[in-house]
């Protein structure tokens, strides 16, 4: 059956793949066809993770991604790569006037270095197939649309689009493509992170026009779209997903 859109034979690895969006990505790049790797730091959840997959050709490898070592140790265990979803991420509710050292460090260590370092690292591998695609998960925290006490997130999340860019420029001899995701609020990052109130959430979400926040299975259909054939000639861009948030 004609379907442009399929994974079909085509090998994904999805960092942050034990939890919200990564997860979900994992999920149905399965249900799509991909054989998936999965990587984060919690080997009990990317378990769960690697249990909720469609077929049985699913790995998953331990790893650490703000230590360039655990991202050389991962790059070796892998096969060639048809796709990468770089969908490991923190998050900081911080004012300006008390962020540390440290705040800059973590977030940008995770948030930034690391998807850079890995993408260094499977093309210097050459662990990407030509037409392999490279998806970042960015936010339209660094999109445009700013919030008070989100600033090192916001900047990290700017960082990234960035280098989407840059990456899609000298990769493109390569006929690689890197694009990325800037998602508005998804209702997994608010539980697991509890970072709002409900009576906060309650006026948050009164700002969205479709007057809901996101699912992660809706970013992972993005992600899908982006690995398949179907956006062969689509590099460089961020899709924003944010329910008309940046509309007001």
């Amino acid at each position: 059956m004609y379907n442009p859109f399929t994974l079909e034979g085509k090998t994904i690895l999805v960092t942050g793949a034990s939890s919200g969006i990564g997860r979900a990505i994992a999920i149905e790049c399965s249900k799509m066809g991909a054989m998936v790797f999965l990587s984060a730091r919690n080997e009990m959840r990317l378990r769960e993770t690697l249990n909720a997959l469609e077929g049985t050709r699913h790995q998953y490898i331990v790893a650490d991604l703000t230590n360039e070592e655990d991202i050389k140790a991962l790059v070796e265990q892998l096969p060639q790569l048809d796709g990468v979803v770089c969908a490991a991420g923190i998050s900081l509710l911080k004012p300006i006037q008390v962020l540390a050292e440290k705040d800059i460090q973590n977030i940008f260590a995770t948030n930034y270095s690391a998807p850079v370092l890995l993408t260094k690292t499977l093309v210097k591998k050459h662990k990407l197939n030509s037409n392999a695609s490279l998806i970042y998960i960015s936010s339209v925290s660094g999109n445009g649309n700013t919030a008070t006490a989100l600033s090192l997130y916001g900047s990290s999340k700017s960082a990234l689009n960035s280098f989407a860019k840059y990456a899609a420029l000298e990769l493109s001899g390569k006929n690689i493509r890197c694009n990325t995701i800037c998602p508005g609020r998804i209702e997994t990052n608010l539980l697991q992170n509890q970072i709002m109130s409900s009576e906060d959430i309650e006026k948050d979400v009164a700002k969205y026009p479709l007057h809901r926040y996101g699912k992660p299975e809706e970013v992972a259909w993005t992600a899908v779209y982006l690995l398949s054939d179907a956006t062969k000639w689509v590099t460089g861009t961020s899709i924003v997903i944010d329910g008309g948030r940046t509309l007001i």
